[in-house]
């Protein structure tokens, strides 16, 4: 069997095993919960994905929440490419996906509360700039191409490498 990175010796029964998987757990107390949200914008009149710049856009969903909620700005290249508060953060993905990392939190109630108070905000700005958003890991009806880029470093390296490499 495998030797542990850090040291140790091989793992040569169960128990061993057991033994040092147990060794990095956390204690009960220090268990905590954390929420992933994505979801899709779109424009409310065409249903087209949202871009990232305009008055209809990712960027203007990110500087409104940040502003008007108390995030902090998270920027690239002078882009806006995500927001902080107390712990959790929102960030933008490909596509035009706004996701919620939430904070570590105790229990399933404040993980709830932070849940729709994302929501809340996310929705109060999509009615001022005429948007919506579905709460999907995939676009429903949109193709590749549909898709806007985002000013994320990474995303355009994978672009440019799936370009070469896959179909």
């Amino acid at each position: 069997m495998s030797i542990p990175q850090e040291g140790g010796g091989p793992i040569e029964r169960f128990e061993d095993l057991a033994a040092y998987l147990e060794s990095g757990c956390k204690p009960k107390a220090d268990w905590r919960i954390g929420t992933e949200h994505e979801k899709f914008g779109y424009c409310t009149d065409t249903l087209n994905p949202l871009p990232y710049d305009g008055p209809r856009s990712i960027r203007a969903m990110l500087e409104g929440i940040g502003s008007r909620y108390g995030w902090q700005p998270v920027l690239e290249q002078g882009n806006i490419i995500g927001l902080s508060r107390n712990g959790a953060n929102v960030s933008l993905e490909p596509g035009g996906q706004l996701e919620l990392s939430g904070a570590p939190l105790e229990t399933i109630h404040q993980t709830c509360d932070e849940v729709n108070e994302h929501l809340r905000e996310v929705q109060a700005v999509a009615d001022d700039i005429g948007a919506r958003f579905i709460g999907l890991g995939a676009a429903p009806i949109w193709r590749q191409e549909d898709m806007p880029m985002m000013p994320k470093g990474r995303y355009r390296l994978m672009t440019d490498y799936m370009d070469r490499v896959g179909t």
